[in-house]
Parts: structure tokens; sequence; C-alpha cells
């Protein structure tokens, strides 16, 4: 994958790999030691039910969709579901 800045991604749409639009990217948490992205925080649609995605939610609501599902980042960012 090409690198991209992060500033470019910053509410982008979130789309799983079946189609379904998950949501808009509110932020990317990393070890600040290491560097590593770990997840994707994914403000949900209003249409999207919690329930019927597979991805855990932190306390807010928004679903953290772990970087290594990302498949590709174009129009959206895809992630695999």
């Amino acid at each position: 994958m090409a690198d991209i800045l992060a500033e470019n991604l910053s509410g982008k749409a979130v789309m799983g790999s079946d189609g379904t639009e998950l949501g808009m990217l509110y932020n990317i948490t990393m070890d600040l030691k290491s560097g590593e992205l770990h997840d994707l925080l994914v403000q949900p649609n209003e249409q999207v039910a919690p329930s019927r995605v597979a991805f855990d939610q932190d306390d807010r609501g928004r679903f953290r969709i772990p970087v290594n599902r990302v498949q590709a980042v174009k129009d959206y960012i895809v992630v695999q579901r």
C-alpha cells in the first residue's frame, strides 16, 4: 500500500469489504514507543446496527477496527469484515 498522510484520512468514510458503509474515521490509535498503529476509531453511521458489526467498540460507541484489517485506501477506507 502506498504511503498516505494521516491528515488526508481524517473524516474519510470507512466501508466493509462487503460494501457496508460503517461510518467515518474519527482517529487512529498507536503505540507511542514503537510508532506501531493499532486501531482505526470509526464513528458509526446511524443506519449501522452495532450488534451486526463484529468489531469492538470504545466507551463512546466508536468501532475499534485493527489496522491490519485495512485492505485499501482510496475514496473509502476499505476494511475486511
